[in-house]
Parts: C-alpha cells; structure tokens; sequence
C-alpha cells in the first residue's frame, strides 16, 4: 500500500511538473496577428532607420579639415581645410557599407552609418536612433565641401562646424 501512494505521489508530482512546463512554453509564444499589417511596431519614441539621402560612398576619400563658430568664418575656414590637404583627413569605406570616421573625443576609428530622418536631414553616427548624442548632422553637402555639426551640445560647442573639403586625387 505504501508503494502505492508513493507512486501515486510521484504520477502527480511529474504530471504537475510537465503541465508549469507546457503553460511556461505555451506564454513564450505568441499567435501571429490576423490584421493585415506585417510591419514590427516601432518602440515609442524611437523612430525606425530611414536611408540617408547620401551614400556612404559619396564621402569617402580624403579630405582638408577645419571648423568655426560664426557663419561669417565660412569662407576662410574652407581655404584652411583646402591647405590641410597636405595632412587629409581620410574617411576610409567601412565593411558594412558605413564609413570610418572618429566619433566626438574618440582616438580610434569606427564605422558610422549615414541616416536619413523623417525632416529629411541626413547623419553619420553609429546604429541607433536618429539624430543620436553621437551622431553629426550633415549641415550641408555639395559633392566637394561638407559641412557637419555634432548633435550633442558640449561636443559642437568645442567642435564647432566641421568643414570638409575635398582634396584633388593624388598624381
């Protein structure tokens, strides 16, 4: 009689223990939603990576740098980055179609993507949201002279306007 209940005992034990199983696996999954939207829904406040309106390819290649603080230093800031094409600044192609560039205070290099935003302004920065803290918005691009700023404040207050201009190839 004894064998008996603790049979008994263990068939319950086991039968409780596979039924929290069954229901713990059973709460993991989700059923597929029967509406027509197939699209993740985007976590609040985030919004979903955009292409940006220039390629990667487009800025990469070696480039005179300068900044400044005050637009009217625009033009004699982009004669000083056209001089410093005798040391450029080479923003390299990155292995996941990004660019190498420095990030704000970083030694090293990283690959950067560029993102587009929903107001149609463009950034460099690593994967996240856009614009990011370690993101620079593209002020503007005509092919030849970039001109970038850093969306965090104490950053493009120390790094002012970052003006690109594009060196001649080599000979």
């Amino acid at each position: 009689m004894i064998r008996s209940l603790n049979a008994r005992m263990v068939a319950r034990l086991a039968a409780v223990s596979a039924l929290t199983i069954f229901l713990g696996a059973c709460s993991s999954f989700s059923l597929p939603s029967l509406s027509s939207n197939t699209e993740p829904a985007a976590e609040p406040g985030v919004a979903p990576e955009m292409p940006a309106t220039i390629r990667a390819d487009e800025i990469v290649g070696r480039w005179g740098l300068a900044s400044f603080q005050n637009p009217p230093d625009r033009k004699r800031t982009e004669d000083a980055a056209r001089g410093q094409c005798k040391q450029p600044y080479v923003i390299g192609a990155g292995q996941s179609g990004g660019v190498i560039m420095h990030l704000a205070d970083q030694a090293t290099p990283q690959e950067l993507r560029l993102k587009g935003s929903p107001s149609g302004k463009n950034y460099i920065g690593p994967p996240g949201p856009t614009p990011g803290e370690q993101d620079r918005e593209i002020v503007s691009f005509d092919g030849r002279v970039m001109i970038t700023r850093f969306v965090d404040k104490d950053a493009a207050t120390r790094y002012g306007n970052m003006v690109y201009v594009r060196c001649a190839p080599r000979a």
